[in-house]
């Protein structure tokens, strides 16, 4: 076990101690377990999968949708400061749907260079969102 701690700006969103977490970074996705190396990385758009107890099945991991940030690990503690992060069971299926519907319209609207970058970052972050709340309906069922 190692402690885990998820920031984003709006305050702490998971913390605890944890069997394993795998996290998008610009190295790809990562898996952290007890006694990982120390490592310093910038944290990318995409789904956190926290593992409570190694004898957890993947149903029973917790999953976040984040975006952006750092991450580190140093003796037996992992940090992720992120932008912002959403728990699986706060995010609605049918909103997320929507908000990315409403990203890829924007983008397809986006009339310039600075629009269409923005207009990109929303649909990632709305994809992120929408992948998250589809693995928690699947382990629903």
């Amino acid at each position: 076990m190692f402690h885990f701690k998820l920031v984003s700006l709006t305050g702490t969103i998971f913390e605890g101690d944890v069997h394993e977490v795998i996290l998008p970074t610009l190295e790809g996705e990562i898996g952290v377990l007890q006694d990982h190396m120390p490592l310093t990385s910038v944290a990318t758009n995409g789904m956190i999968a926290v593992r409570k107890e190694a004898k957890d099945s993947d149903a029973k991991r917790e999953y976040f949708a984040a975006s952006g940030g750092l991450v580190n690990v140093q003796d037996n503690n992992l940090s992720v400061l992120v932008d912002e992060a959403d728990h699986a069971e706060g995010i609605d299926e049918v909103e997320a749907q929507k908000a990315y519907d409403l990203a890829v319209k924007m983008k397809a609207e986006a009339k310039d260079q600075v629009s269409l970058e923005h207009a990109q970052q929303i649909v990632d972050r709305s994809a992120v969102r929408l992948q998250v709340a589809n693995i928690k309906k699947r382990h629903r069922r």
